[in-house]
């Protein structure tokens, strides 16, 4: 398969995403899977491109295609571009905290894009991800379950970061009233 027939079956798959069937989505999910594996920074750059040309899709829609990311990086990290990485980073943060509701399904897809990328790419996720953790401003939810999961998948490249995590999270956690944070703050 050329490139262009990589794009244009890639593409298609990417519409076909919009389908409310479950079992069309993980077909969709494992189609664009295999054509990753075989030409990850092409693929992840359609797949980037197409959610930043779609700013309305439908949750689902984009819930799937920022899944199929996360799989994509998953299984072939080592063979995608630094650059390719950085600007996935952006885009999950973005998808992840673009509405300050919190809608699980896809804020969850676009935090494990993160927490997958983590594994190898700590220090570019976490100067992405101190930037939304500010002092004075209680972070989003899924910033902190995303500190969380990432404390847990990479222990050993999360711990100097525990200072300014812990810095900032203490002297705010009299300010969580929202059930959601409550919850992970223990109280």
């Amino acid at each position: 398969m050329d490139e262009t027939d990589v794009e244009q079956v890639t593409l298609a798959l990417l519409d076909a995403a919009t389908d409310k069937d479950p079992e069309v989505q993980e077909q969709v999910r494992k189609s664009v899977l295999t054509l990753g594996k075989q030409q990850p920074d092409r693929v992840l750059a359609m797949c980037q491109d197409y959610l930043l040309k779609h700013p309305k899709l439908a949750v689902s829609h984009r819930v799937v295609i920022l899944q199929t990311i996360e799989l994509i990086v998953g299984c072939r990290i080592e063979e995608i571009s630094s650059a390719r990485i950085k600007s996935l980073i952006s885009l999950a943060s973005d998808e992840m905290t673009r509405s300050k509701e919190v809608v699980p399904d896809w804020q969850q897809a676009a935090s494990n894009i993160l927490v997958a990328v983590g594994n190898k790419y700590i220090n570019d996720i976490m100067e992405e991800i101190l930037t939304k953790f500010q002092p004075g401003l209680l972070p989003h939810f899924f910033v902190v379950q995303t500190l969380a999961n990432l404390s847990d998948s990479n222990v050993y490249g999360m711990v100097p970061f525990l200072n300014a995590i812990l810095g900032t999270m203490l002297p705010m956690l009299s300010m969580a009233k929202q059930d959601n944070m409550n919850v992970h703050n223990g109280e």
